[in-house]
């Protein structure tokens, strides 16, 4: 059962989860099976790419993100899914051996009108590695569970 549901989801509220540590065997490994480009496969070939490295692709950031997320700030949450992604952005590469923090910050909440018994939580999330640099973005909403739908009268 979910012990935290929208009520409990401030405006302005700040967490940070993690660490989360970024293995070679990972960033190839996901690669290798959802997106085979070379700077994400080779390490000669990174080294020739814009990236001057082995880089995870940021479609992997995106998944580490959402796990982290799951078992951060949605672990043991009233969660619905969501509406979709609203933006990505990708700022510097993550690479092997990278230890990922995960910061959430709720920038907006708000009740739904048509179904009573869920709210709308929007999040900035930013993955932030060892040396304190964010090496990712991700503006999302999430839907969430109400304590009560009679709350919301």
């Amino acid at each position: 059962m979910a012990n935290r549901t929208f009520e409990d989801f401030v405006t302005g509220s700040v967490a940070e989860f993690g660490p989360r540590l970024v293995t070679r065997e990972e960033i190839v490994g996901f690669a290798a099976e959802f997106d085979p480009q070379p700077m994400h496969l080779d390490e000669d070939a990174a080294r020739a790419s814009m990236l001057g490295g082995l880089a995870a692709s940021g479609w992997h950031m995106c998944g580490l993100a959402f796990r982290m997320v799951v078992e951060g700030p949605l672990r043991d949450a009233a969660g619905l899914g969501s509406p979709g992604v609203d933006e990505v952005r990708w700022l510097r590469p993550l690479r092997p051996d990278d230890r990922l923090m995960l910061r959430a910050t709720v920038t907006e909440t708000r009740s739904s009108r048509s179904r009573l018994e869920l709210g709308f939580v929007a999040f900035l999330f930013e993955l932030i590695n060892q040396s304190g640099m964010t090496v990712m973005t991700m503006r999302m909403t999430l839907m969430l569970g109400r304590r009560t739908a009679d709350e919301t009268k």
